[in-house]
């Protein structure tokens, strides 16, 4: 069953059963929004990149983005770039693949940015979402949907991080403006 998040609403990772999740998938996915021009509407390829930032004690240590495909140690990885979305009709246009087993002790969180690396606003993009996937199974565990546009170029989508035994993951919606990660650090740090 899946949880419609609200910004700012955690939930548990862990499953029903009792048991952990061992691996999941943050997936992203987006289409570019009509426009209305003087010979009627017309859509323009939006380039939205999905990262994942790697924190250890609210220090970032390391990112999966389109560069960077795989984290040092190998349990977070990017499965690609795409440049236009609305790909999978619904489906995950990126996606992070995130092997909550093998993160290593020491970093205790992973947030989840989105961001137009072409520059364009979320004015220019509908029906864009981040999904969380139990990845043993398919099973859709939340979904954070981008409503209202805006005039910004970037979101803090989530974050995953560690909770007792386990792990748990907060959706944040947070806008901010930057084409890359990089460029929105200064808006991550204040929700570690």
């Amino acid at each position: 069953m899946t949880v419609n998040m609200t910004k700012g609403q955690a939930i548990s990772l862990q499953k029903n059963d009792g048991g952990s999740l061992t691996a999941v998938r943050m997936g992203l996915g987006w289409q570019a929004a009509p426009r209305r021009g003087l010979f009627g509407s017309r859509t323009r390829e939006v380039d939205l990149d999905a990262s994942a930032v790697l924190f250890a004690d609210k220090q970032p240590v390391d990112v999966v983005f389109f560069r960077h495909l795989v984290s040092d140690d190998g349990s977070v990885r990017h499965t690609g770039d795409n440049l236009v979305g609305g790909v999978g009709q619904g489906g995950d246009d990126e996606a992070i693949l995130v092997d909550l087993a093998r993160i290593p002790v020491h970093i205790d969180q992973i947030v989840f940015t989105v961001n137009s690396f072409t520059g364009q606003t979320f004015q220019e993009v509908q029906n864009a979402f981040c999904r969380l996937v139990d990845e043993t199974n398919g099973q859709e565990l939340a979904r954070y949907t981008l409503a209202g546009g805006g005039q910004y170029t970037a979101q803090i989508m989530a974050k995953v991080h560690r909770s007792g035994q386990g792990w748990a993951m907060t959706a944040l919606g947070n806008p901010a403006n930057g084409r890359t990660f990089q460029d929105l650090m200064p808006a991550i740090l204040p929700v570690l």
